[in-house]
């Protein structure tokens, strides 16, 4: 948490997001968020994504993303992931997708 929650009252929040040494890397599963925004930037390592009605994408260092509303899935990610993820509102919902 980069403390932007705080600053906003809880309009916006900014985060980094680190792959834990030792967990399964997997991915998230499908899901869906409700928010109005959501960008993720990957500061290192990669992530493969799937997105509804896009298809899947392999997102690595540099490459930065708007994640439309709708049903998406992080497929697998590297050891060394790492990615700063903006979102509004800062506390949101995630539904899993069966």
């Amino acid at each position: 948490d980069l403390g932007i929650s705080d600053a906003t009252n809880g309009k916006v929040s900014a985060h980094v997001i680190r792959a834990l040494f030792g967990h399964v890397k997997d991915g998230s599963g499908i899901h869906f968020h409700n928010l109005d925004f959501q960008m993720v930037y990957i500061l290192k390592g990669w992530a493969n994504f799937k997105y509804e009605n896009e298809g899947e994408f392999k997102l690595k260092k540099g490459d930065c993303v708007h994640q439309i509303p709708g049903i998406n899935e992080e497929i697998e990610h590297s050891d060394d992931l790492e990615m700063l993820e903006i979102t509004m509102p800062a506390d949101f919902e995630t539904k899993m997708v069966e």
